[in-house]
């Protein structure tokens, strides 16, 4: 991948993560209007969360922002473990957002079995508002996500799944307003806020845990290692390979191998076939690579 290709990829994340913040600001500002107007904390502490999410699309920002400088002498291989610790960030929002869903809903049920229910009357506009809040997430959601995948980016693919837990959270608001307006029951919101925090819980911690396998130089996915085995295996010029080490740094890969090349190859003529091998690793794989080449000649003592 080149640098113009990079480019397009900060410009395409820079524009799914602004959009987010301002869909955050026009929902939070709604929500908090017409629930304030109507009286429904529910919508009211919704359109709050909708608002807490603008941390969020702060720290994918930042972490894209200075992940995506370019080597320098105190950062050799260049910034984008900085891209993984905004993904830890999002993915701990996300877990402490699940966490208090769990609570706040455990809560209420508590105090109104405990107190009585108190009869209770939900206008029909905030069940239309977290309609609204609903198809606007998920579509950001599915954009987010979608960028997230082509780019490789773990940071905004958290943040997209932070957009689905506003969805989700609005699920709840709906399910509730609707349980107290046509039947009655007062703890269709809390049961739907506990399993939605629960699965919010369950996707954060399996983003943080991806970041921690990056941070511990974790190998990348077995389907970009075929892929490189296969160009490795297609250079007509390298009769041997082995000793493949791969790593994720931020969206980039680095790679080193050692190839077998014709001992009477001369010195430029090998370098050649480096030069060559790396090209098609840029060029084919989808992510930004770095590559380390080893030749050695290709002697009966040094096969594999």
């Amino acid at each position: 991948m080149n640098n113009s290709a990079k480019d397009r990829d900060n410009r395409d994340i820079r524009f799914v993560t602004w959009l987010g913040i301002y869909i955050n600001i026009f929902l939070s500002v709604l929500k908090g209007i017409v629930g304030f107007a109507v009286g429904s904390m529910g919508l009211f502490a919704d359109g709050i969360h909708s608002l807490s999410d603008l941390a969020t699309d702060a720290a994918v920002l930042l972490g894209i922002r200075y992940g995506s400088k370019e080597p320098d002498l105190e950062h050799p291989f260049g910034h984008g473990r900085i891209e993984t610790l905004s993904a830890m960030i999002v993915s701990v929002i996300l877990a402490v957002v699940g966490a208090g869903m769990i609570y706040a809903a455990s809560v209420k049920i508590v105090n109104v079995t405990r107190i009585g229910q108190k009869s209770i009357t939900i206008s029909t506009s905030v069940i239309w508002v977290a309609f609204l809040s609903v198809f606007l997430k998920e579509v950001l959601y599915q954009i987010t996500r979608i960028t997230a995948l082509r780019c490789h980016s773990a940071a905004v693919y958290a943040n997209a799944w932070h957009h689905r837990s506003d969805a989700f959270s609005s699920v709840a608001v709906i399910i509730g307003a609707t349980a107290v307006r046509f039947f009655n029951y007062p703890h269709g919101d809390q049961l739907a806020a506990i399993a939605v925090g629960l699965m919010i819980i369950f996707v954060a911690i399996r983003i943080f845990g991806d970041c921690i396998g990056e941070i511990s130089e974790r190998a990348v996915d077995q389907q970009t290692i075929r892929q490189i085995e296969t160009i490795l295996s297609d250079q007509p010029q390298i009769s041997q390979w082995h000793k493949l080490r791969t790593r994720s740094v931020g969206r980039e890969i680095f790679l080193d191998v050692h190839i077998l090349v014709n001992p009477e190859l001369k010195i430029t003529e090998a370098h050649a076939v480096s030069d060559k091998l790396e090209t098609a690793l840029q060029t084919q794989l989808t992510r930004p690579v770095n590559v380390m080449v080893h030749i050695e000649p290709d002697l009966p003592e040094l096969r594999r």
